[in-house]
């Protein structure tokens, strides 16, 4: 039987807990640390809208609701968005229906991609594989321990959006929301957390992979099988098939790297 973990409170109207799209997003706009709160803010926002948990064009909340669930004053916040608006990730409007709205970046041409993978070794591009497949095992493991059979809609949809998706750009940031949305199931905002750092930092070189359309079907058979493990509730079973669906991705940028 799964056992039930509650975070923040939240729970279903059936007593269970909601693990469902608000996921990602909770994490998203929960309170950043004391230290460095603008720059918190900058890099928690920005990474949202880098890996696509933002829609392009989506209007933010306002100012003091954003600002009170972020845990920051407005000052703060502010200036937070001033910064935003520099990187040319949020823009805003004034007057009637105004706001500050999410501007979502392009991916850079595959030959900036190939000189950004050229200032990683392969050593470092196989701890990062080690490091990216413990954080999505470890997720998936703790989501068949703690969802229901209705909790995994949205991996499901994002799945078949990523099946469907015509270019690499797209596909490199659907691949890393699975994987963020994978660690939201696990009910585990430290995990969560640390999946959107590592999305960031490697997601735009996942384009470089994910251009071949028979690897897209290789990726999304091996999302369709972490989901159903998940759903077997055996814990075990679900961190193999997610550690190998990032293993091989990791080992595909490690070729293309020796290729360079």
């Amino acid at each position: 039987m799964k056992q039930r973990h509650v975070e923040n409170g939240a729970r279903s109207p059936r007593g269970t807990v909601d693990v469902g799209e608000a996921g990602p997003r909770k994490v998203v706009f929960a309170p950043v640390e004391s230290r460095a709160r603008v720059e918190a803010v900058v890099r928690r926002i920005g990474d949202a809208i880098e890996l696509g948990l933002l829609a392009d064009g989506e209007q933010l909340p306002g100012e003091s609701e954003l600002a009170g669930q972020l845990g920051v004053s407005t000052v703060t916040l502010r200036e937070a968005l001033m910064a935003l608006r520099q990187q040319g990730l949020v823009t805003t409007r004034r007057g009637r229906g105004g706001g500050s709205f999410v501007s979502l970046p392009e991916l850079p041409d595959e030959e900036r991609l190939r000189t950004r993978l050229r200032g990683w070794s392969t050593e470092e591009l196989r701890d990062l594989g080690d490091h990216w497949a413990a954080l999505s095992g470890a997720a998936a493991g703790l989501a068949a321990e703690r969802t229901g059979p209705g909790d995994l809609g949205q991996l499901l949809r994002t799945t078949e959006e990523f099946a469907s998706a015509e270019d690499a750009a797209a596909r490199s940031r659907i691949y890393g929301r699975f994987h963020v949305e994978l660690a939201a199931a696990a009910q585990s905002a430290r995990l969560t957390r640390e999946q959107i750092a590592l999305q960031t930092e490697v997601g735009a070189l996942l384009c470089l992979v994910l251009a071949d359309g028979e690897y897209r079907e290789e990726v999304a058979d091996r999302h369709r099988a972490v989901i159903s493990a998940v759903q077997d509730g055996a814990r075990d079973s679900a961190r193999t098939p997610a550690e190998r669906c990032v293993q091989e991705s990791a080992a595909r940028l490690i070729a293309v790297r020796l290729d360079l």
